[in-house]
């Protein structure tokens, strides 16, 4: 069976594809280095200073016909309006961050449809929450909502 970190390794096949760090003063959009496209989709996973999986997120869905419903403003928009915590993500982070004793995140993105990839990205997020769950006693990454 698969761990959860071979599941995360395994996003490294897409070419398009980064990382970045947010601080608690950091402005969200000013270090987000996610492409402003809107036709891409994909998945993003957040970790804590000390490596731990906090978060694994989406934009993009899968169509009745099986085809790709890209948000209207690509994987980068839905990462930086989306909500989170029950604000936009640029006003929670710093907020949640201190109450979770969290001075950085990093933040892995990974476009999984869009160009030459064609992966919809909820069964690959379906996959690493479940392998989480299994790992860890049923429990999600702490900022991921109950099922």
């Amino acid at each position: 069976m698969r761990k959860t970190k071979e599941l995360l390794a395994e996003l490294e096949k897409y070419e398009n594809k980064g990382r970045f760090h947010f601080r608690i003063n950091d402005v969200l959009s000013s270090v987000c280095n996610i492409p402003a496209r809107k036709d891409y989709s994909g998945l993003y996973a957040f970790y804590s200073e000390n490596k731990e999986l906090v978060y694994v997120g989406i934009s993009g869905r899968e169509g009745l016909d099986r085809n790709i419903i890209h948000r209207k403003d690509g994987l980068r928009g839905r990462f930086l309006t989306g909500k989170q915590f029950g604000d936009r993500r640029s006003i929670t982070f710093p907020i949640q961050m201190k109450l979770d004793g969290i001075s950085i995140l990093e933040i892995h993105w990974f476009v999984t449809y869009g160009d030459n990839a064609k992966d919809i990205p909820r069964p690959i997020e379906r996959a690493i929450i479940e392998m989480f769950k299994m790992e860890n006693n049923g429990k999600r990454p702490r900022w991921n909502k109950r099922d």
